[in-house]
C-alpha cells in the first residue's frame, strides 16, 4: 500500500478516499485514468459534466453545500472565469498548498506523451501563474464561449471571501501583483482584437478586483 507523502498538509476528511499515486500524492477524483493509471493532465470528461449538474467537488467527488470554492490564478480572478468547478473550502486548500504545480512557481506542466483530451474552451494561458486565488462564491454559471476553443467555462459568481496562496502559502500582495503584471497583457491584447467594449469590460473587470487583493504582506494575517 502506497502512502501518503510525509511532507503535505493535512489532508481532509472527505478526501481521505481518494487513491494515492506512486509519488505519494492524492489522485483528485477528476483526474482521468489511462491504462490503470492517474494521468494528473487530462480531465474525465464524464466528473466535468456530474460536477457541474450535481454539485459534486472537483478534488474530493463528494457533494457541496450552498458555498463553492473555485481555485483559479489571478487573471481568471480579473475575467472571473474558469474551465474547473468548484470545491469544498478545506479541499481547494489542500490543493493550494499541496500541488505541486501550485507550491512551486517556476513548475512547468508535462506536456511529453500527452494523451489525446478535449481542448480547453476559450483562451488558456500556458504558464504557471505562480500564485493562486481561492474564490468562494454561492453561485455560478456555466457558458459557451463565443471565441476561443470549444466547450463550456463558468463565471463564478459575487465572492463571499477571496484568499490568495503562493509557495504554498497564504500570499501578500507581491506575488499577486507580479503574476497580474505579467499575464495582464494577454488580456489586454484579446481585449483590442475584440473591440472597444471588450477593452472597457475588460477595464471594468480588472478595477472590481483590485479591492480582493490581498493584505500587503503576510504579516498582516492573523496568526
Amino acid at each position: 500500500m502506497i502512502e501518503l507523502r510525509k511532507d503535505l498538509p493535512p489532508m481532509p476528511k472527505r478526501m481521505r478516499g481518494l487513491h494515492i499515486e506512486a509519488r505519494g500524492y492524492p489522485v483528485p477524483w477528476f483526474v482521468q485514468w489511462i491504462d490503470g493509471k492517474p494521468d494528473f493532465r487530462v480531465v474525465d470528461s464524464s466528473k466535468f459534466v456530474k460536477a457541474l449538474k450535481h454539485g459534486n467537488c472537483w478534488l474530493c467527488g463528494e457533494p457541496m453545500g450552498v458555498l463553492k470554492t473555485f481555485v483559479i490564478g489571478p487573471m481568471c480572478a480579473v475575467t472571473r472565469t474558469t474551465s474547473e468547478p468548484a470545491c469544498h473550502h478545506d479541499c481547494a486548500e489542500f490543493a493550494a498548498t499541496a500541488c505541486p504545480f501550485m507550491i512551486l512557481p517556476k513548475a512547468k506542466r508535462r506536456e511529453a506523451n500527452l494523451p489525446a483530451h478535449a481542448p480547453i474552451a476559450g483562451y488558456h494561458l500556458d504558464r504557471n501563474p505562480g500564485a493562486t486565488c481561492l474564490w468562494t462564491t454561492k453561485t455560478f454559471k456555466p457558458f459557451n464561449p463565443q471565441q476561443g476553443g470549444a466547450g463550456i467555462l463558468i463565471e463564478v459568481g459575487e465572492p463571499v471571501t477571496v484568499e490568495w496562496f503562493s509557495g504554498g502559502k497564504r500570499a501578500g500582495a507581491d506575488p499577486v501583483m507580479e503574476s497580474i503584471s505579467s499575464g495582464l497583457h494577454h488580456l489586454w491584447r484579446l481585449a483590442r482584437q475584440q473591440g472597444i467594449d471588450a477593452m472597457v469590460e475588460f477595464e471594468n473587470c480588472y478595477a472590481r478586483l483590485m479591492p480582493l487583493l490581498p493584505a500587503s504582506s503576510p504579516s498582516d494575517f492573523p496568526a
